[in-house]
This record gives C-alpha cells, sequence and structure tokens, in this order.
C-alpha cells in the first residue's frame, strides 16, 4: 500500500467495515471513510503499511499506545473505536470528523483573526495537557493533525479535534521505520529535542502547537525557510521572528510569550499547553483584527554553518 498509488480496497470490506472514499494518507499510512457494518455508522479508518505489522516491537507498541488513546474520553480528542489487526495490517477505526484540516482552513482563509485563533488553540491545548496526564506526548502537532468542525452556536463557532494518536513517531523509531525524509515532512513544528534524538516529554508539544498557533496568526510558521536543513538548522539555532513585525497592529507583547513557548530547551518553555495559551490570549485580549501579515515567502539565507557532527548523515541524505 504505497503512498501515491490507488489502493484498490474502495468498496471492499476490512474488518467489519466497508471502505467508501479515501481522505488522507502519510509515508506509512492511509485513511479512509468507510461505514461500520456492524453500527451503521461512517468512521475514519485508518490502515497502516503492512510491513509495520511485521514487526513484534511496533506492534507491542501499537496496542499500547491505541488502547491509551482510546482511553482518552475527552471533547477535543478524536474518539478511537477500534484497533486491531486483520489479514497482516494493522487498522484504528476512529470518529469520522465533517469539516476540514487546519492546514486547509488556512489555506482557504489565511492568517485567522486573533479571537478565533486563539478560540482553537485553546482546543488543542487542552486536548494534549489531556493526552500528557496520561503520559501520552503527540510528537506530531500540525495542521493537517488539528481537524475543525462546525461549533454547537454562535459563541462556540468552531468545535476543534486533535486527532492521530494512534501511531507516534516514538513508535516507528523504536522499530527503524522513521527515515530521515518521514521525519522532514514535519519539521515546520518538531522540537529541537525531536531533531537531535533527545528524550522528549509534554513540552516538545508546547513547542509544535507554538508553531501552528503562529502560523494561524501569520499565514506560515516561525521558521520558513528555502530547504529542508536550513529549516533543521533554524528550528534549533534561531529566534523564531516577532510576530508584532511579521503582522502589524498585534501586540509586542506576544513577541514574548512566542519567544518563551519556542525556547530552543524544554526547561525554558511553558510547563502546559493551556499556560501557553491563556497567556496568549491575554495579551492579544485588546488587539484589534491585526494588519495583513507581512509576506512570508521562503528566506534565502545563503551557505548555513557546518551542521554539527550528529547531524551530518541527515544532511547528506538531503542532498
Amino acid at each position: 500500500m504505497p503512498a501515491g498509488r490507488p489502493s484498490g480496497l474502495l468498496g471492499k470490506e476490512i474488518a467489519g467495515y466497508r471502505v467508501e472514499s479515501e481522505i488522507g494518507r502519510g509515508g506509512m499510512a492511509v485513511v479512509y471513510r468507510a461505514r461500520d457494518l456492524r453500527l451503521d455508522r461512517t468512521v475514519a479508518l485508518k490502515l497502516l503499511a503492512p510491513e509495520l505489522a511485521r514487526n513484534d516491537t511496533f506492534r507491542k507498541r501499537f496496542a499500547h499506545e491505541s488502547r491509551v488513546a482510546a482511553s482518552i474520553d475527552h471533547p477535543h480528542i478524536v474518539p478511537v473505536f477500534e484497533a486491531g489487526e486483520t489479514e497482516g495490517v494493522l487498522y484504528i477505526a476512529m470518529r469520522y470528523v465533517a469539516g476540514r484540516d487546519l492546514a486547509a482552513l488556512l489555506d482557504r482563509e489565511g492568517p485567522l483573526p486573533p479571537v478565533k485563533a486563539g478560540r482553537i488553540a485553546a482546543q488543542v491545548a487542552s486536548a494534549l495537557d489531556a493526552a500528557h496526564a496520561h503520559d501520552l506526548v503527540h510528537r506530531d502537532v500540525k495542521p493537517g493533525n488539528v481537524l475543525v468542525a462546525e461549533g454547537t452556536d454562535g459563541d462556540h463557532p468552531e468545535h476543534v479535534y486533535l486527532t492521530d494518536f494512534g501511531l507516534t513517531k516514538k513508535s516507528l523509531s523504536l522499530t527503524g521505520f522513521t527515515t530521515v525524509g518521514e521525519f522532514v515532512g514535519t519539521l515546520d513544528y518538531v522540537a529541537p529535542e525531536q531533531i537531535s534524538g533527545k528524550p522528549v516529554d509534554g513540552r516538545c508539544d508546547v513547542y509544535s502547537l507554538a508553531c501552528v498557533v503562529f502560523e494561524t496568526l501569520v499565514g506560515a510558521p516561525p521558521f520558513r525557510r528555502d530547504n529542508d536543513w536550513a529549516v533543521l538548522w533554524a528550528q534549533q539555532y534561531d529566534p523564531p521572528p516577532p510576530l508584532s513585525e511579521v503582522r502589524p497592529g498585534l501586540p509586542s507583547a506576544a513577541d514574548a510569550v512566542f519567544a518563551r513557548a519556542l525556547a530552543k530547551t524544554p526547561e525554558e518553555r511553558y510547563g502546559t499547553c493551556l499556560e501557553f495559551v491563556a497567556e496568549l490570549r491575554a495579551v492579544l485580549a485588546d488587539a484589534p483584527g491585526g494588519g495583513p501579515a507581512a509576506p512570508r515567502g521562503p528566506r534565502r539565507l545563503g551557505a548555513p554553518p557546518a551542521p554539527p557532527a550528529w547531524a551530518r548523515p541527515v544532511f547528506r541524505e538531503l542532498d
């Protein structure tokens, strides 16, 4: 089931689910809209690449993390209905969320009004802190994993879900399936300690969330560069651009909030995602809509400094 090729599964039944349409795919998984034939409901069915099922270490970790994800009862985490294996393929059945992901929303609307960005950020932060309370670190917070559905009323115009807890980067790295190419795919949102292979905790999700929230306000993540290894370098060594300069009209106090949330070492960041978002919303509360964001196209930087020794294999791979 390689990425980029038709799966041939449309209309077929898998583990009691009839596949209806493909709704997303990545390097090691494909997500389908499917019909639960037992309960007659629509679900999102994620099928993992067959080679993952053949690795005992991954299968055990997949089962554990799926159980943990399913046990978290939170209004902003996509519920996991079932996870298992059938005919040599691992699968996860989740609630199907009608709507678009945050990446598509930003593509359509561009930078969001501060109030709307704050509402979305608070819901994602609440979901992440709930996961951290269960010792589950997401590690891949990005706009594509934030689903934005219609809210309940005018006071709650959006209902946000965080998804993709059942398959984490740690699961793949423990089995040797994580490759440089896969990792680079979400480099715009990855914490420095993840890049360097250091142990991570919930504060790496604080960093990633800050990158996402910055993008909702500006239209681009804070370390947009013209190639992947320049992004890799910037995530570890460059300070974030001041928000108030990139989007005139927003208060300069927000610059300090992002500087802390995007600190290069976890100890210097906020301890929780909600702490970060609460402080940001407080400084943005009296801000007007903010002016248009400054153009944020790729920045040509010239030759970066030589990479540290541990990063040289990554740089060779990207050449």
